[in-house]
């Protein structure tokens, strides 16, 4: 196994280079993880008859995983963070190819969980590996850039369905074994073509909770509990409620991802202009109002245009949450940033485990009521966000951190 310093790398070619690495990751995850999340409402709806309970228990086992993610910390025991990443990014490729041939809810929620592992460790490992590579000076450019990709990606999955979907009456098994096939390729790949990269900052392999941290760890379960019911239940009501086909679905999705590919590098500098507190407080002032809307369409019925525009709006609020990445850069002790991530991972699944299946119940007999319930967790982390100051820093993580940091000395 070659080993390479992260400065020394800097004179490989630039395809070598622990920034592309990171750009083939972004390209590579959305292939297998959006095509799977593309399919599936159809795929469940039409093969194996689920209504919003199954869904939620579907959702629900996806992120349990995510929730163990602090078990990452462990594996860094005996494996390098660079090559815990690129199993994981493997298994996800495997585990998502096979998914159509378990079409009963108890074959779903194992091979769910499977490729849910791979996709929930990888996450894990390529957050924190961004937050080491990246300089922080660069990193909302760097990390808009990412994004962009991942969207290119998306996009790219997402126009090969709608072209073929129809015109070759395309199975879900065959979609399927395609993009998990080729993910899983690409693991392989990048296993033989690039070194590991060796950082200066050694990462400590033993859980890390600290208490001027708690500002992060709070927006980090917010997050995983607000995105969940967007995750779960936004497109499950474009199939339930306005009957849309694959092909609908996936052109809505391509809506999202194209809008990303152009927005994302001005998003990445924007956050480098306002700082995190603004680009957050916009964030979540957006998705309180998408939410509210979104209650709207059940409880005034209005329509299917306005549901397609808040789902491309939503997803674009969502796109600043970058910006949560770039305030932790800030105010972590570089040695904290690998077992922090895993961490964070894993507060972010603790209402993400939970809602679905409970929201799931919710959801037969009050679908607006899931939306109000997503706008007030919103308007929570507006609040919290209001507690970031506008230059964070290692001793300045909140507004309240540096007069009582001055008072102790």
């Amino acid at each position: 196994m070659h080993i390479i310093g992260i400065k020394d790398a800097q004179h490989l070619p630039f395809w070598r280079r622990p920034v592309f690495l990171l750009l083939v990751f972004a390209f590579t995850v959305p292939i297998a993880f959006n095509t799977w999340t593309a399919l599936l409402n159809n795929f469940v709806i039409e093969k194996v008859g689920f209504t919003g309970v199954e869904i939620g228990w579907l959702h629900t086992v996806r992120e349990i995983p995510g929730l163990l993610s602090v078990g990452v910390i462990g594996l860094l025991i005996f494996i390098r963070e660079q090559l815990l990443g690129i199993v994981a990014l493997a298994l996800l490729g495997v585990a998502s190819a096979v998914t159509a041939w378990f079409p009963t809810l108890q074959g779903l929620l194992v091979i769910t969980m499977l490729s849910s592992l791979g996709f929930h460790y990888f996450e894990t490992v390529n957050q924190s590996l961004q937050l080491q590579w990246i300089d922080k000076k660069r990193a909302p450019q760097v990390l808009g850039w990412i994004v962009a990709v991942g969207s290119g990606a998306s996009l790219l999955s997402y126009g090969l369905l709608v072209l073929t979907w129809k015109a070759f009456d395309l199975s879900y098994n065959f979609v399927y074994l395609v993009s998990g096939g080729f993910v899983a390729l690409v693991a392989i790949f990048c296993y033989f073509a690039y070194p590991q990269f060796e950082t200066t900052s050694k990462q400590k392999v033993s859980i890390v909770l600290r208490r001027r941290y708690w500002l992060y760890y709070a927006l980090q379960f917010m997050a995983g509990a607000r995105r969940q019911i967007f995750m779960v239940f936004a497109a499950f009501m474009m199939v339930e409620k306005f009957g849309f086909q694959v092909h609908e679905v996936t052109g809505l999705l391509m809506l999202n991802f194209l809008a990303s590919l152009f927005i994302a590098p001005f998003i990445g500098k924007a956050v480098g202009i306002w700082g995190e507190r603004r680009a957050l407080l916009v964030e979540y002032t957006g998705l309180t109002l998408v939410f509210l809307t979104y209650g709207g369409i059940y409880f005034f019925g209005w329509g299917v245009a306005l549901a397609a525009a808040l789902y491309v709006l939503d997803h674009m609020f969502f796109a600043l949450a970058l910006a949560l990445k770039t305030y932790f850069q800030k105010i972590a002790d570089p040695q904290d940033i690998a077992p922090t991530a895993a961490v964070a991972f894993t507060i972010n699944h603790i209402a993400a485990v939970a809602l679905p299946a409970l929201l799931g119940y919710l959801w037969i007999t009050s679908p607006g009521g899931v939306f109000l319930l997503a706008a007030a967790m919103a308007v929570t982390s507006l609040g919290l966000a209001l507690l970031i100051p506008r230059h964070p820093e290692k001793g300045h993580e909140t507004i309240f951190s540096r007069p009582f940091r001055a008072a102790a000395e």
